[in-house]
């Protein structure tokens, strides 16, 4: 283990600001955004939607399949991000232009081994700093915080995201039996405070996994499961609390099968903190119920 896992490297803090889904039918993924979670709806250009609610953004676009092109995060100010790119040139990364139209021109992206983009800015056009009168989910807490992706390349997706890119390690979930016991297949990787902006799940395919929407307890999830009742979309996983991260949740799926989750009480870690060690997913995902396994043939479908 490297110290830049534990160590917080120049990218300390930064968050999530937004995400990019592409899709088939990206006007019916737009729309279901707009609805299901309170986001006001524009467009960004053909076929390319912008769909936001206070603390909480993505983009949709038009694309021949279902897929997740980048993940977006925010730094501090211009400082700190040119900072951060001294960081990356120095260990020979190759830096690429920005695909997102909601950060700065300084702004860059990296690829990581699944080919999907990380991308690195400060953002210049405004956040939606109210909800869409009339739209009850827009007024609902509910801050983008967390992107999680599965990862036939596991290892080498730890290694670029926490030595490379310089992510700090929170929990790791280990294989428990087998002949490959002991050996790691979940890491949750953090940016500032909060346990994980990013997570990588070993998979036997290379995917999206899930992106999350962090409330402000509880009463937000019945609230929001409410809402979502009412809409007649059903919960297909939980309420539980996950072991790593120590947070509450629940997950529905979007039209294209990507999984949206509501958590709540996801836990804090200072700088250089060291996580916990999860022998077998079963408590690590889900304390309370049934485990999501990700690692297995099945799990990909």
């Amino acid at each position: 283990m490297t110290t830049h896992r534990l160590e917080a490297s120049p990218l300390w803090p930064a968050r999530l600001d937004h995400i990019r889904y592409d899709s088939p039918d990206a006007a019916r993924l737009a729309d279901f955004y707009g609805r299901t979670m309170g986001m006001a709806v524009s467009t960004l250009g053909p076929a390319e939607f912008l769909l936001e609610a206070p603390s909480r953004t993505i983009v949709v676009g038009q694309a021949g399949a279902a897929a997740h092109p980048y993940s977006a995060f925010a730094l501090a100010d211009g400082r700190q991000l040119e900072t951060y790119r001294a960081f990356l040139k120095e260990r020979g990364v190759t830096l690429l232009p920005s695909p997102t139209p909601l950060f700065g021109s300084d702004a860059f992206a990296v690829r990581d081994p699944d080919d999907r983009l990380a991308v690195f800015g400060t953002r210049t056009r405004p956040a939606a700093a109210a909800a869409t009168p009339g739209n009850v989910a827009g007024d609902l807490p509910g801050m983008l915080q967390h992107v999680v992706v599965a990862s036939s390349r596991f290892a080498a997706m730890l290694a670029f995201y926490t030595d490379t890119l310089g992510f700090m390690l929170s929990d790791t979930v280990h294989k428990d039996s087998g002949p490959e016991a002991g050996q790691v297949n979940v890491c949750f990787l953090r940016s500032d405070e909060m346990h994980h902006s990013f997570a990588v799940f070993q998979a036997p395919q290379s995917r999206a996994d899930h992106h999350a929407y962090e409330t402000t307890g509880w009463n937000d999830l019945k609230l929001w499961a409410d809402h979502f009742g009412t809409l007649e979309i059903p919960i297909w996983w939980g309420p539980g609390r996950h072991g790593a991260g120590n947070n509450l949740f629940f997950m529905i799926k979007d039209p294209d099968g990507n999984n949206i989750e509501i958590s709540a009480e996801l836990e804090t870690m200072a700088k250089g903190q060291p996580g916990k060690k999860w022998m077998g997913a079963r408590r690590a995902t889900n304390l309370w119920g049934e485990p999501w396994i990700r690692d297995t043939a099945a799990a990909s479908s």
